[in-house]
């Protein structure tokens, strides 16, 4: 009795084609992985066309096709309070708006109650109102915040030759400086190229001195103010609120020490009151910047405090000093 035919071809069997000719099983399989290979190919091909086209024409109209640079240089960021006094506040928005005038930047005045804290302290406006300004100018390359309690003084000084510029941020930045005086074991780099800076800021006697920073426009910029603005900083319950998150983001996060050069004081924050730092912190003529820390607490009033420096301001930005 002949065997039985199996069901399973043996692995070399070979099938005839219409012309007689014997294709090799094995040959078989191979022309069919093959053939699935290239219609494979081919719809990854036409998904990566769609997807080009769409990138193309969703950016023309967006955000993501500015070219940072394009803009103009700088944009003055000042968080206001809507229950402070009208008219100090108009005179604050024009101190800011007569120097950005003069040297081509721009200006942005978003109130503190513009933004979800979620019961955090109103001090951490600043953070979300810096990136909310990188949304509406892209093209900018810096953003200089400035506190509410701060003047321009001297507006003939461009913010861009007076600190930006790499090889002035190269001369002015103080390395090796413990990032919270006197004693921190994290201290600033002492390597760092100018065009490499992405935040520069100030050192009162006491640590970081928020109230006036530049960051450089970019991807690290996102990065760090979303960082810094994360939920949990926001409510450890820090003593001093966004300060004391941001030293401890600095000394914990190379990525972000990397980015940071500390210069003098008196060169964007000098303080008219308060703990300046005792090297170069105090304020005197000449100063682009003079700063009445915390002129809107402790039953003090900052439109008191600030008249007589207004009048100056407004001199000088009149050209009749």
């Amino acid at each position: 009795m002949p065997p039985r035919k199996t069901s399973r071809p043996p692995p070399y069997a070979a099938r005839q084609n219409r012309g007689g000719v014997q294709i090799p099983y094995q040959v078989r399989s191979l022309l069919r992985r093959e053939r699935l290979r290239m219609i494979a190919l081919v719809i990854l091909s036409f998904l990566t066309f769609l997807w080009l086209i769409g990138r193309i024409g969703g950016e023309s109209g967006s955000t993501a096709a500015a070219i940072i640079g394009t803009g103009p240089d700088v944009v003055i960021v000042t968080v206001l309070d809507p229950k402070a006094d009208a008219g100090w506040i108009e005179k604050i928005k024009k101190n800011r708006e007569d120097y950005a005038k003069r040297h081509g930047y721009l200006t942005f005045f978003p109130e503190n109650d513009r933004y979800d804290l979620k019961n955090s302290p109103s001090s951490w406006a600043k953070v979300p109102a810096m990136r909310h300004a990188m949304t509406l100018n892209p093209s900018s390359a810096f953003f200089w915040y400035l506190e509410s309690t701060t003047l321009i003084m001297e507006p003939s000084l461009p913010l861009t030759s007076h600190v930006l510029a790499s090889s002035t941020l190269e001369k002015s930045m103080i390395v090796n400086q413990p990032v919270v005086p006197p004693d921190s074991v994290i201290k600033t780099f002492g390597n760092l190229k100018g065009d490499r800076i992405d935040l520069i800021i100030t050192q009162d006697k006491d640590g970081l001195a928020l109230s006036s920073f530049v960051v450089r426009n970019g991807e690290w910029a996102k990065y760090f103010l979303d960082a810094w603005f994360d939920p949990i900083y926001r409510s450890y319950n820090f003593q001093k609120a966004d300060t004391h998150a941001l030293e401890h983001i600095v000394q914990w996060h190379g990525t972000i020490l990397a980015k940071l050069a500390l210069v003098p004081q008196n060169q964007i924050n000098a303080y008219v009151t308060g703990p300046a730092n005792q090297e170069n912190g105090q304020y005197r003529d000449g100063d682009l910047v003079a700063n009445f820390p915390g002129c809107d607490k402790e039953k003090r009033n900052c439109a008191d405090e600030m008249k007589p420096f207004f009048d100056i301001a407004d001199r000088k930005a009149r050209g009749l000093d």
